[in-house]
């Protein structure tokens, strides 16, 4: 090969200008840029395997480089040797490996896309294609979203944050308009962080474009609007779960980038302490009764209940799960069903339906009102075993939820084996934490011993991580946060004997909280958070953020 193609350089420039699966389809991989020579400076070579189809893909390829003001030379390569390229090339980043740093988004690119697919009043837009046939009906399972980027400017901007976004590891992203701009902010590890800002035309064409993608009413801009933008890149599936609404200045669109990678789903990765992961499994092996696993919105439930059936599904099992979304794609034996209130398919519905189906295991993805709270009860207390989530602080405020949706005491205890209670910290840094002794004041609050070292996170302010960057000292890992990626704090409530009674006896929440901590040695939120501090694996301040603010 020669010594001018490298697979980084090759990769930089096949994400750039096109996409893996685009150049496999037509065996063309761009090589290199040459500047060997003044004259020939921005001139991007293109190997391509068949000539004869140099007709009809060249004008494509020549427009798409023009619109980065780039010129393109097309040289003849062996089909075998740009599939070797374009496989070297794959390995350098992929959406499941090694993620972009928000700080190397080409800004500017998407930017320019945007603002070139027209000059029309941005409040009176009316969203185009470029193409003359307009948008094709297709099944939206069958898009590939690399060469839908390559039909419009529009597209091409709206696909580059997406994958980018995806590829970042971003769980949502924030399209907000101001009095005079669009602002867009991501969600990353639990915290939101500025993206990008543009100015306000654009921006109401992107959230149009991504509407459109969405199979949403471009035309209706004052109503909220919910819909889903569902497809593939480079083989792997892309769903975002996509919310409008009509604010003051304008419309704002919330993208909600649903994960469906199956390998995290593992209860040894999720649940980090041996004693609360061997009791969580204790209670799932129980032939019936329910299983609550409670938090608020963002907080991992999803993913540990899909660990949890991934688990259970040993083939001598029929498990059916009513999920909304349908967030992991389990396999296996399990049977899955999508909620469609439209349809009249709630969660009370497909439990009723469940039960004429022969099941062993439910899931019920969310307990949210007292018919499904009932149903749920009545199907553990017939023989099944049931999963679900509730919306509340702790595992002993989840009861206290249930009792107000009207379940009898007796029929919660008599049904819940336990309540799991989780959260998401943030991951110390391992490029730039810094190791240190605990300070007095954190020892004495959290009754960790005098000097332990423990980890803090390097976290820089946006001065400070402009001046590295530019000295070229920012952590690569982080970005200068500090932290990098999440682990779960666990709190696991199991209803024996006393807890019962306790429960029987109205005592109250905190009083029921107190005696599982004292008779059962439940590790709280916060105790949890603590031990992982001591596993050096976050922080002091991320504990208190998340696990002490109830």
């Amino acid at each position: 090969m020669d010594s001018k193609i490298t697979a980084t350089s090759v990769r930089k420039l096949v994400d750039k200008y096109f996409s893996l699966q685009w150049c496999r389809d037509n065996l063309v991989v761009p090589l290199y840029t040459e500047t060997s020579l003044p004259m020939e400076a921005g001139i991007i070579k293109i190997a391509i395997a068949n000539y004869s189809y140099l007709g009809t893909i060249a004008e494509p390829i020549k427009a798409r480089l023009s619109q980065s003001g780039q010129k393109c030379e097309f040289v003849e390569r062996s089909q075998e040797e740009i599939q070797e390229i374009l496989d070297l090339a794959s390995e350098e980043r992929f959406i499941s490996g090694d993620s972009i740093e928000l700080s190397q988004f080409d800004e500017d690119a998407v930017l320019e896309a945007i603002k070139a697919t027209t000059d029309v009043d941005g409040e009176k837009f009316d969203f185009e294609f470029d193409d003359d046939e307009g948008v094709v009906a297709v099944e939206e399972e069958d898009l590939d979203l690399a060469t839908e980027m390559l039909e419009s400017k529009i597209q091409n901007a709206a696909g580059a944050i997406l994958i980018n976004s995806k590829k970042d590891n971003v769980s949502d992203i924030h399209i907000e308009p101001k009095e005079d701009k669009y602002k867009i902010r991501v969600r990353k590890d639990g915290v939101m962080q500025n993206f990008m800002v543009m100015p306000r035309r654009p921006g109401v064409q992107l959230v149009a474009c991504l509407k459109n993608m969405a199979n949403m009413d471009i035309a209706e801009k004052r109503a909220s609007q919910d819909g889903k933008i569902l497809r593939k890149f480079e083989g792997n599936r892309m769903e975002f779960r996509c919310s409008t609404v009509r604010i003051k200045d304008g419309e704002k669109m919330v993208l909600r980038i649903l994960n469906s990678d199956a390998s995290v789903l593992n209860l040894d990765t999720l649940i980090h302490i041996d004693k609360v992961r061997d009791e969580f499994r204790k209670i799932m092996n129980t032939t019936n009764g329910i299983i609550i696993v409670s938090g608020p919105t963002g907080s991992g439930k999803s993913t540990t209940l899909a660990a949890a059936l991934r688990e259970k599904d040993n083939g001598e099992v029929n498990i059916v799960t009513a999920e909304d979304p349908v967030e992991y794609n389990l396999g296996g034996d399990i049977s899955q069903v999508q909620v469609n209130k439209a349809k009249g398919e709630t969660f009370a519905k497909l439990l009723r339906t469940f039960l004429r189906q022969d099941p062993d295991i439910i899931l019920i993805g969310e307990t949210r009102d007292p018919e499904t709270a009932e149903s749920s009860l009545d199907a553990a207390e017939t023989g099944h075993l049931v999963f679900t989530t509730l919306h509340a602080n702790s595992s002993c405020t989840s009861l206290t939820r249930l009792l107000d949706m009207e379940v009898p005491k007796y029929k919660l205890n008599s049904s819940v084996r336990g309540v799991l209670a989780q959260r998401l910290v943030r991951k110390v840094c391992t490029g730039c934490g810094i190791k240190r002794p605990i300070q007095d004041n954190e020892a004495r609050e959290f009754n960790i011993n005098i000097n332990t070292p423990i980890m803090y996170a390097n976290n820089l302010t946006s001065e400070e991580k402009a001046s590295r960057k530019k000295e070229g000292t920012l952590c690569a890992k982080c970005n200068g946060t500090g932290y990098k990626g999440r682990i779960g704090t666990y709190e696991l409530l199991v209803l024996d004997r006393r807890i019962q009674k306790a429960i029987s006896d109205g005592k109250t929440t905190r009083e029921v909280e107190n005696l599982a901590v004292q008779e059962n040695s439940m590790l709280t939120l916060t105790q949890y958070g603590i031990e992982l501090v001591k596993d050096h694996l976050t922080t002091i301040s991320e504990v208190k953020r998340v696990c002490t603010s109830d």
